[in-house]
C-alpha cells in the first residue's frame, strides 16, 4: 500500500487506487461526472492545495528564489491545524490502501505536489 504522486489528466497506472485531486479548481470544460473517467480525479480535495493567492504567486515563480519563497509559504499553509491533520490522515492511510494525489502541472519539480511529497514523507507516509 502506498501513495503515488501523479499529474491529473494522465492515464492511470495499475493499482493506483483512489485518485485525489489536490487542486484549487476542478478542470475547466469537464462535466463533474466525467472527472474520474477522464483520469482527473475520483475525489476533489482542495484542502491540500495552495490558497488562491499563493497559486497565483506560484505560477509566477520562475527563478529559484521565487520558487523557494512559494515553497516556504505553502509549507506554512500546510502547517495550520486543519491542513496538518489532513496530511496526517493521508499519511496514515498510505499504510492501509493505495491512492494517488495529483495536480495539473506538467513539471512536478515546480508544482505544489513536490512539496506535498516532502510533507508526507516527513509524516511517515509510504510513497511509491
Amino acid at each position: 500500500m502506498a501513495i503515488k504522486i501523479v499529474r491529473l489528466g494522465c492515464p492511470r497506472e495499475k493499482d493506483e487506487g483512489l485518485r485525489i485531486g489536490t487542486v484549487r479548481r476542478p478542470p475547466r470544460g469537464v462535466r463533474k461526472e466525467d472527472y474520474g473517467s477522464r483520469d482527473f480525479f475520483d475525489v476533489w480535495f482542495p484542502n491540500l492545495s495552495p490558497s488562491a493567492q499563493l497559486m497565483k504567486d506560484g505560477k509566477a515563480a520562475v527563478d529559484e528564489g521565487s520558487w523557494s519563497a512559494f515553497k516556504k509559504r505553502f509549507r506554512a499553509e500546510m502547517s495550520r491545524p486543519d491542513a496538518s491533520k489532513d496530511l496526517d490522515l493521508v499519511a496514515a492511510l498510505s499504510h492501509q490502501t493505495n491512492m494517488s494525489l495529483g495536480c495539473y502541472c506538467e513539471n512536478e519539480d515546480r508544482c505544489h505536489r513536490s512539496v506535498l511529497r516532502e510533507l508526507l514523507i516527513e509524516r511517515g507516509a509510504k510513497l511509491r
